[in-house]
């Protein structure tokens, strides 16, 4: 239990620290306070759990057109989303968004990587036996 509270904030702080990040990155990122980006960085989180995976499904013939480059519009939706509910979040464009969630994906992996990548616990196990089609 205690385990995935500690996963849970480290998520969240690795999100609060790339949306940071990306307010530095891209003028048309602004947060105006710290209260905004640490609600931003919950919202997100869980936008891309909730809503992400049902524009997911809905858009799926148009990500599968698309080869899957529709996701990134998706991502970039969710971002502006979040800064349509959240009061001192500001985004200014599609464009914008478009780019700095893609900014915000890498860098959360690259983050990620340092402080997840190496516990055995979030390995994939594959079975040691059987045949693989």
């Amino acid at each position: 239990m205690l385990q995935d509270a500690t996963a849970f904030f480290l998520h969240w702080a690795i999100t609060g620290l790339c949306l940071w990040i990306a307010s530095l990155v891209f003028k048309g990122i602004r947060f105006e306070s710290t209260g905004a980006l640490i609600g931003s960085a919950l919202l997100l989180g869980l936008a891309n759990a909730l809503v992400k995976p049902l524009l997911i499904v809905l858009t799926l013939p148009l990500t599968l057109i698309t080869f899957g480059l529709f996701l990134l519009v998706i991502n970039a939706l969710v971002l502006l989303l979040v800064a349509w509910f959240i009061k001192g979040f500001k985004v200014s464009g599609f464009w914008t968004a478009l780019f700095a969630s893609l900014f915000i994906s890498i860098l959360s992996i690259v983050i990620g990587g340092f402080f997840v990548g190496g516990a055995p616990d979030m390995q994939i196990q594959m079975p040691s036996g059987g045949t693989w089609l």
